[in-house]
């Protein structure tokens, strides 16, 4: 296993990769790896994992590339989750004994890291995934990174730390080399959406998960508010066929509670397509079908560590 070693030889203490996905927003992935770089942590490492980005990604951040940031172009646009997938295998083979999984729109605080770690101490390091609280630009609460503490749960105090979760996002979400051993990478193969829901929920079916209201970051999304089919530009729907596939996928692995829950979501968004007055209800509606369909069919493989070359097998 390839470890990280101090001059003397001796190993580091909970050394942190933190895997920052990004594609086309070399501006706010500036912003947030300097944020990381800010943090002066010894033992921190900043894994930028770039989906193949045609803004000049890799000349704009040029000058952050060291011995503490580490730049990779996957070569081709693999999704934000086959860039998770990515990153994470990185982050394993450079043998970090934590990882901080972000997207490059979240702009992490002076607290953000010390907190997780002081709380992770205070659980013996006996816990699947912490994860922080998101503010958006404006100090609220950034509303599609809510925490759940089952599949249809939205009524987490956001003020109250400690709170045990199932399902968080990749923005701030730290987990140890440990656990990814035992349940594995995130699914390259959901592209984009719900590859943390997923990931997340197969984390907290082997292990106590939490919210830490200590640790804040800053989440610089476009608008303060979740996806929504019914009122999204029509430039954008084809995501939806990932949402529906990737969704219908995790909620029958959650079981029976999980496949009622799909089918009234799906139930309640084509009566919003119908009710609202969005234009292009048809396309709309389509794109919706098309991703519950291809969902019945859709039954990925899980990735492994001891899959990955360099990795100690367990």
């Amino acid at each position: 296993m390839i470890r990280v070693f101090n001059d003397n030889g001796a190993a580091k203490p909970e050394t942190v990769a933190a895997v920052v996905v990004s594609y086309n927003r070399k501006v706010l992935l500036k912003e947030c790896v300097n944020a990381l770089l800010n943090l002066r942590c010894d033992y921190l490492k900043v894994l930028i994992v770039d989906n193949c980005s045609t803004d000049g990604t890799e000349e704009y951040i040029g000058d952050l590339i060291s011995d503490k940031v580490v730049y990779f172009n996957t070569g081709e646009n693999i999704g934000g989750a086959g860039g998770f997938n990515f990153g994470v295998k990185k982050a394993m083979e450079m043998g970090a004994d934590y990882v901080w999984l972000m997207d490059d729109d979240c702009i992490v605080q002076e607290n953000s890291l010390a907190a997780l770690l002081d709380f992770a101490k205070s659980k013996g390091g006996e816990f699947g995934f912490l994860s922080s609280k998101a503010l958006w630009t404006d100090g609220t609460i950034s509303k599609m990174n809510i925490q759940r503490r089952s599949i249809g749960d939205k009524k987490l105090n956001t003020d109250v730390s400690g709170q045990k979760i199932r399902i968080a996002t990749f923005v701030s979400l730290f987990l140890s080399a440990k656990v990814i051993r035992e349940v594995g990478l995130p699914i390259k193969e959901f592209f984009i959406w719900g590859d943390d829901w997923e990931y997340t929920y197969r984390v907290s079916t082997k292990f106590t998960c939490y919210y830490v209201a200590e640790s804040v970051v800053i989440h610089k999304s476009a608008v303060n508010m979740g996806s929504n089919i019914a009122k999204d530009d029509l430039n954008r729907l084809d995501r939806y066929f990932y949402s529906y596939r990737n969704e219908r996928y995790l909620y029958r692995e959650v079981g029976f509670k999980g496949r009622l829950y799909y089918l009234l979501k799906i139930s309640y968004h084509i009566v919003k397509i119908l009710f609202s007055r969005c234009k292009n209800k048809k396309t709309r509606l389509k794109m919706l079908f098309k991703g519950v369909a291809a969902g019945r069919s859709f039954k990925p493989d899980i990735e492994y560590a001891e899959q990955i070359e360099g990795v100690e097998k367990v």
